[in-house]
């Protein structure tokens, strides 16, 4: 069984990382985490810098894709080590794109028996903006998707 897991650096990524290790190493399997750049957040406030927490709740902010290069491959560097440390490793992968799309089309491209992904990632005030990521792969797709709070 080849998973694939979608990965943000959030708690739930992880757990999604962790059950699917579990699930390769019982099948012999093996995994592969991706992550998907996506720096198309725009800040919806203007060219004024951010005046306070509550202004900052309602903004979100631009990414370069440098800076979210950086950061997807920390994250991924982040899971190879915790499986590592389970003595499983596993093959890295950094998308490029909105991570529904970019997720279920290397996932189906490369022909994954499943995608793992966290129920909630990062940050709640984009999902409520742009809708979750999890819900949208498993709309999205065919494959099995397994769900993981």
């Amino acid at each position: 069984m080849n998973i694939l897991v979608a990965v943000d650096g959030s708690d739930e990524s992880t757990a999604a990382l962790e059950r699917a290790l579990d699930v390769a190493d019982a099948m012999g399997g093996s995994v592969t985490v991706a992550y998907a750049v996506d720096p198309s957040v725009y800040d919806l406030g203007g060219p004024a810098p951010v005046s306070g927490l509550s202004d900052a709740d309602r903004r979100l902010i631009m990414e370069s894709v440098e800076d979210t290069e950086r950061r997807g491959i920390d994250v991924l560097d982040d899971a190879a080590a915790f499986a590592a440390d389970r003595g499983q490793p596993v093959e890295t992968e950094l998308l490029y794109g909105d991570p529904v799309r970019a997720i279920t089309a290397f996932a189906e491209s490369e022909g994954f028996d499943a995608i793992y992904v966290g129920h909630r990632g990062r940050s709640e005030r984009t999902e409520r903006l742009v809708g979750s990521v999890a819900k949208g792969i498993v709309e999205r797709t065919s494959i099995t998707v397994t769900v993981v709070r």
